[in-house]
């Protein structure tokens, strides 16, 4: 049992330099597409924010007047 777990640490301490690269990455893509994200929901926020203050200074229901002639 303790040979089995001695023979898997030295596996693991083996693989580490070669998956050192692979976490890097991993991470550095982590944090990209939580940055992508937040400056999505900042841009969406601020466009529901925009089109409410057009909704508010434009008055009338939406559609045309002239279609009712």
């Amino acid at each position: 049992m303790i040979f089995r777990r001695l023979i898997a640490l030295i596996g693991i301490l083996v693989a580490a330099p070669a998956l050192s690269g692979c976490l890097a990455i991993g991470v550095t893509s982590m944090v990209a597409e939580t940055a992508v994200r937040t400056t999505g929901t900042v841009l969406e926020t601020a466009g529901n924010v925009g089109e409410a203050v057009i909704k508010t200074a434009i008055p009338g229901d939406g559609e045309d007047d002239e279609d009712n002639e």
